[in-house]
């Protein structure tokens, strides 16, 4: 048994089809094929149950899958210990965030970060809260930014800002004329969301009493379900005469528009809002580059 197939062991299980792990590990589909084969031979057991287009572990595999991750998490953890003893700021940090907070968040936090630790090279990705969670506890990513809630066994989150969220509209709106937004009073009006798996979706429709029920109705007289990709999507919608949508404080642009065209107006006291926190395992050893990261935010 070797780590490679161990790493094999785990992009299978992750990607649930033999092609796909094979490419998100740089080798061709037979040596992953015979990796794993070789793997199950060894063990004496079915990892995987094999069906025309999808791959999943058995219930016995998921559990050696599990052990995995956690071995290569430890062999990743000795080499960042070895590499913090050259230099704990000269090594690669790799950070993930939430698709809602990278864009708004990475091209600003970046260039501080350089200042502060100029020789510290960095792996940048977006991601949805689910993936970035897996990849955080794998070792895959050092540290995330993400929303709270957010819970994981063996992992430390610290709270970095609170930001209230704000809602898009064009300027002939009826609810334009208001200088701030009752959150209920959006139940009365088509709001454009994101899809579903965005932890901020979640997020608005809590903080909006009755707007679930209002996306649907909306959704079902329309006979189609209207969601963005992403928040300049949303934008996008709403200056198209759409609907309106809420946005974080951070997205919450029109520069790309004019204000002749769209306004953004507040919530009401006490305003919706999300807190962002970074997060990363306790066993990470590379402190110095969490707090890097941290008084890059604060800077």
């Amino acid at each position: 048994m070797t780590l490679t197939e161990l790493r094999y062991l785990v992009a299978l299980s992750e990607a649930g089809h033999f092609r796909k792990a094979a490419d998100a590990c740089n080798v061709s589909q037979p040596t992953l094929s015979i990796a794993i084969k070789k793997l199950e031979e060894e063990l004496g057991i079915s990892l995987f149950e094999r069906a025309r287009h999808k791959v999943s572990p058995t219930p016995i595999g998921e559990r050696i899958v599990d052990q995995a991750r956690t071995v290569l998490q430890e062999i990743n953890n000795l080499v960042n210990l070895a590499e913090q003893g050259k230099d704990p700021l000269g090594s690669v940090l790799s950070v993930g965030a939430i698709y809602t907070v990278g864009p708004y968040l990475f091209p600003r936090l970046v260039p501080r970060i350089r200042k502060l630790a100029p020789g510290m090279p960095m792996y940048i990705e977006e991601s949805y809260t689910a993936d970035l969670r897996v990849k955080l506890s794998s070792g895959a990513l050092d540290a995330i930014f993400i929303a709270l809630p957010f819970t994981e066994p063996e992992v430390v989150t610290r709270p970095l800002f609170d930001e209230p969220f704000m809602v898009l509209m064009q300027k002939d709106h009826p609810l334009a004329g208001d200088r701030e937004i009752e959150p209920a009073a959006l139940a009365e009006h088509r709001v454009l969301l994101m899809g579903e798996g965005h932890c901020f979706r979640d997020q608005v429709l809590e903080a909006c009493p009755g707007l679930q029920e209002s996306i649907a109705a909306h959704n079902a007289r329309d006979q189609a379900v209207v969601e963005g990709s992403s928040l300049e999507t949303l934008k996008h919608m709403v200056a198209s005469g759409m609907g309106i949508t809420v946005l974080p404080e951070s997205a919450a642009s029109v520069a790309s528009y004019g204000e002749q065209d769209l306004v953004l107006r507040p919530f009401t006291d006490p305003t919706p809002h999300r807190t962002i926190a970074l997060a990363w395992r306790v066993t990470y050893p590379r402190h110095q580059a969490i707090d890097v990261l941290a008084e890059a935010l604060k800077d």
